[in-house]
């Protein structure tokens, strides 16, 4: 994929502030920290679009970035612990739901899982929602350059026996190299043509 131009367009709470836009969408889901801004940067060969911290629950919003003036893809807040006022967290599981349930031009969900650790509670609820409402994901599994190769292999076995899919249903991510990159562009190239 070629990015020509890559711009922040809003930050929304609710759907009345989410952008008029007809063209595909493409969302980024994952526990707090798990490096849903990293990885978007890395898509689009940025350094500083989309902000990062080593804080959880940075991103409280829901960010849109218009990617060629073709497609939009979408930051979601980060779900699980949270340095952030629980009255917060408690708006931000009826936000997400309602974008992915409401927005008609969603094409896919890349759902972000940090390679380090075994899936969550919570990752695994995401994948079974996702399931149950039809909608078009892919499981990555990021900071894979904090692994060595042999930790990699073992960790990517474990992670699918847990999620119950084929470690080839699983993309390998890393925001520092670069592994993964085209793979993941390949997945959203398809959502957004399709």
């Amino acid at each position: 994929m070629l990015i020509k131009t890559a711009n922040f367009v809003t930050s929304a709470a609710k759907p009345a502030q989410w952008p008029e836009h007809q063209g595909p969408e493409v969302a980024f889901a994952g526990r707090s920290n798990v490096g849903k801004s990293s990885l978007i940067n890395t898509l689009l060969g940025r350094r500083k679009l989309v902000k990062t911290s080593s804080r959880p629950g940075r991103t409280r919003l829901i960010n849109f970035f218009s990617i060629n003036d073709r497609f939009m893809l979408v930051d979601l807040p980060g779900y699980g612990y949270a340095r952030v006022p629980r009255a917060v967290q408690k708006t931000w599981s009826p936000m997400i739901e309602k974008y992915l349930l409401k927005r008609s031009n969603l094409k896919g969900v890349v759902a972000l899982i940090d390679m380090r650790h075994l899936p969550t509670r919570a990752d695994h609820d995401l994948v079974t929602w996702l399931e149950h409402n039809r909608i078009a994901y892919q499981l990555v599994l990021t900071k894979a350059d904090k692994l060595s190769g042999n930790q990699r292999r073992n960790q990517l076995r474990k992670i699918a026996d847990w999620l119950e899919t084929g470690p080839e249903n699983l993309c390998v991510f890393s925001a520092k190299t670069g592994q993964g990159k085209q793979e993941l562009w390949s997945v959203i190239e398809n959502w957004i043509e399709g």
